[in-house]
């Protein structure tokens, strides 16, 4: 069973390659845990339509497939340019202003976001991904800037700007966000991925937020910012402060300089295992697959990677969103996810040298090292709040957690959480050795060569956090 189970998740991008029914439950039945839904593009109706389909899509496969919603944020752009094209040389200067509504083909471009409240002379901007460097040397009006060009190349419409060293003292959330954030509440999404994020008072702005709306969400802090990785204690900050972290690699490169992603992805991931958050890796995983049929070595040992690291999950994004070969994509990197957890071992981080742990903590650790030495074929956690199972995820266990709850929100917010398979059953005193049984005689969960099934079963008799007490070893 466990060379089999997938523990390192796969978190897919939706869109306009994968846009039936048919498609996204191919993507699910080829190993897709989670879905995410990107907020830069699309409309409300289709995103409907995708919600119906991946409910639908799970439901028929009987797990709880996870939804995520990528706010835009401040992804500031470029308006349309004319002719769609825009030819530059080192030393030109370019006037950035929000109030033009169309460019003419002088050197005044439109923008989509009023940098002239934010910005300061002498700051670096990037245009298109990075491939324009300019600098800030004048603030020219309540709306406009002027930059100067520092190397040759060209612009074209709508492509993103990136500014390392500009403090937008917290205004990462848009309007177009807010409007978003309100959608989002009403389609009961599981997970919101809030872009930008500079500071741990950013997510706790957001959570507010999303508690008026009544939504309970959980948030994922994407870290791509020059501020959000200048120490290691801002970093570990922001993970205290939210439930999971997108190590989002495209815009930190550009902002931050490509050399620091490797070590900042690496702390990230240690960060989440310490505190028992999400660690979700992205960008560039199999990105040459949105146009070949396999990926490159490079990229497989970039998955593998982010696997022997200790990911919760390893995320799409072109290659399923707008690629020629979505479902031979989820297919390879299930591949390189299963040979690499069935030949290597994550690798091993220091545990919190304070010794101060929540019970339910205290207990996760009981049942990594008890399941582990005992040689055990599976654990099962029965869990209300979804703690306990997160909390015996972050071990790391070289086995499967299968996960019972009463609760369909905890199942669905657990379906990106490493080695969690969720299930929702409704309560009973033992429902986690009830699912166990079930699982044995549909076949899902196999008994070895020696004839039985060895679980390790941990489960509380209150429905609140830190109510999980008991620990048992049963033979099926």
């Amino acid at each position: 069973m466990s060379k089999l189970f997938k523990r390192t998740k796969i978190l897919a991008t939706i869109g306009p390659a994968v846009h039936s029914p048919k498609q996204i439950e191919d993507l699910i039945m080829a190993g897709v845990n989670g879905c995410r839904l990107n907020f830069s593009h699309g409309t409300s109706d289709e995103r409907d339509q995708q919600i119906k389909w991946i409910r639908e899509a799970a439901a028929k496969k009987g797990r709880s497939v996870a939804i995520l919603q990528d706010l835009q944020g401040p992804k500031i752009r470029l308006g349309l340019i004319k002719d769609n094209h825009m030819d530059l040389k080192a030393g030109d200067e370019l006037i950035l202003d929000s109030a033009l509504e169309e460019h003419d083909g002088g050197n005044i471009i439109p923008i989509q976001y009023n940098l002239a409240e934010k910005v300061k002379e002498g700051e670096p901007l990037y245009i298109f991904d990075g491939k324009i460097h300019t600098r800030v040397t004048e603030i020219v009006s309540k709306t406009a800037i002027k930059v100067q060009v520092e190397n040759d190349g060209f612009i074209m419409s709508r492509k993103g700007l990136n500014l390392p060293d500009t403090d937008f003292g917290g205004d990462i959330i848009t309007e177009k966000d807010m409007n978003d954030i309100a959608f989002g509440a009403s389609r009961d999404f599981d997970y919101v991925a809030l872009s930008f994020v500079q500071s741990a008072e950013d997510i706790e702005k957001l959570r507010q937020i999303l508690l008026s709306h009544g939504s309970t969400a959980q948030i994922i802090a994407k870290i791509e910012t020059k501020k959000a990785i200048e120490s290691d204690q801002a970093m570990e900050e922001i993970v205290k402060a939210t439930d999971g972290i997108m190590v989002a690699r495209g815009d930190m490169a550009v902002e931050a300089g490509a050399e620091v992603v490797p070590i900042v992805q690496r702390k990230l991931i240690a960060l989440c295992r310490q505190h028992a958050k999400i660690c979700i890796v992205a960008t560039q995983m199999m990105g040459s697959m949105t146009e070949n049929p396999e990926p490159t070595r490079a990229e497989v040992s970039d998955v593998a990677g982010a696997v022997i690291q200790g990911a919760d999950a390893v995320m799409l994004s072109d290659e399923t969103a707008n690629g020629k070969y979505p479902l031979e994509t989820v297919q390879e990197m299930k591949k390189v996810i299963l040979y690499t957890q069935n030949h290597s071992r994550v690798a091993h981080i220091a545990h919190d040298p304070t010794g101060h742990y929540a019970n339910y903590d205290a207990i996760a650790h009981a049942v990594t090292s008890l399941a582990e030495e005992i040689s055990a074929d599976v654990i099962i956690c029965q869990t209300a709040t979804g703690a306990t199972a997160a909390s015996i995820a972050a071990q790391r266990p070289n086995l499967p957690i299968i996960t019972v709850t009463s609760n369909a929100r905890v199942a669905g917010q657990l379906a990106l959480t490493y080695a969690n398979s969720a299930f929702v059953r409704p309560y009973a005193e033992n429902y986690g050795l009830d699912l166990a049984k079930e699982l044995r005689d549909s076949g899902y969960l196999r008994q070895q060569d020696k004839g039985q099934l060895t679980t390790v079963i941990v489960s509380g008799h209150k429905s609140v956090l830190g109510g999980t007490d008991t620990i048992q070893i049963r033979t099926i």
